[in-house]
């Protein structure tokens, strides 16, 4: 599909907000603004981020298909699994060890980002709402069975996977009515209250929004379906509202980071880690916060730059086109 401004636009603006909400993730004991500000940006940030991956994989089933999967997430997946286990042994993380398939941190995307895609060539074969509805109750089911969790990726799998739905039968048409004028005013609105209702009751376990842990785990074993269900509707409100004020103009220095965001996103966690580890950084008020959202924007153009793409296609992309090209230019 040809680029459209808006998509990477809105890809910036959410890989972005992964960064950012990792960096600020230490310090959301700290204080009920922190938290609140962390619990905001998970109600919508990886839904609208997997919807919009959705929306891209119109190519589902061509000729090749899973072997292009193959080839484009699961062999990035192995060799950053192994790339962090040994990182995370010489920064002294303590839960550096981990099993082949039990992701690190982060690379649950890859994972899961294969798995949407099987889902999907069965899934296409029903009409929209029949395949949207049997995903519902697949993502809201997984969490009675404690044994489906972490490994492989699976609750987060199919939990997530409603949204990689929608944004598959969407149509471009379709995603765009958000940019209507009374969407994006709702949307403050929702916006403003969604913040203030985190802000004011009682704490809300991160785990629902995370998406890999069983209702039992969590602690509501019984109603914990109505509670998923009640997740899904209220993150659905948030993508809604977050992407009706994404811009729809190409943005200069912006908007072509969006074809970058593969790179950001596998790439900043060797930053975040050791920022954790080592206690860097220290919350002490506002312009802390900012600090912390400069320094994540920081990294998203860091990881973005030529350099860091040419020595770092190999691994992710497995060429190395851009190494290539430079070498040609020295030649």
């Amino acid at each position: 599909m040809e680029r459209n401004a808006y998509f990477d636009n809105a890809r910036v603006v959410l890989i972005f907000l992964v960064v950012f909400g990792h960096i600020i993730q230490p310090f959301i004991t700290e204080s009920t603004g922190m938290n609140t500000l962390y619990m905001w940006i998970y109600m919508f940030h990886m839904p609208a981020f997997i919807l919009v991956s959705g929306f891209f994989a119109k190519g589902a089933g061509d000729s090749g298909y899973i072997w292009n999967l193959v080839k484009k997430l699961i062999m990035p997946y192995l060799i950053f699994q192994i790339i962090y286990t040994g990182y995370y042994f010489l920064i002294g993380k303590p839960d550096w060890q981990a099993g082949l398939f039990y992701p690190h941190w982060s690379l649950w995307f890859l994972f899961s980002l294969f798995g949407w895609h099987i889902l999907l060539i069965f899934f296409k074969k029903l009409k929209p709402g029949y395949s949207i509805g049997l995903a519902l109750l697949i993502g809201i089911g997984v969490g009675y069975f404690s044994e489906i969790g972490h490994t492989f990726s699976l609750s987060r799998t199919f939990v997530f996977f409603p949204f990689f739905l929608i944004g598959y039968w969407l149509t471009e048409k379709q995603l765009m009515l958000v940019k209507r004028n009374i969407v994006k005013r709702v949307g403050l609105v929702v916006m403003a209250v969604f913040a203030l209702l985190i802000y004011y009751l009682p704490e809300i376990n991160t785990g629902w929004l995370l998406a890999s842990k069983s209702y039992g785990d969590l602690g509501v074993e019984w109603y914990g379906g109505f509670v998923r269900l009640l997740v899904y509707g209220l993150s659905s409100l948030m993508v809604i509202s977050i992407l009706a004020w994404i811009p729809s103009a190409n943005i200069k220095g912006v908007t072509y980071l969006g074809a970058r965001t593969l790179y950001v996103y596998l790439l900043h966690g060797f930053f975040i880690q050791y920022f954790r580890q080592t206690e860097l950084f220290t919350v002490d008020g506002f312009l802390d916060v900012i600090g912390l959202a400069a320094i994540s924007a920081g990294l998203v153009y860091l990881l973005s730059s030529k350099p860091v793409l040419g020595i770092s296609q190999p691994l992710i992309e497995g060429r190395a086109t851009l190494l290539k090209r430079k070498l040609e230019q020295w030649t």
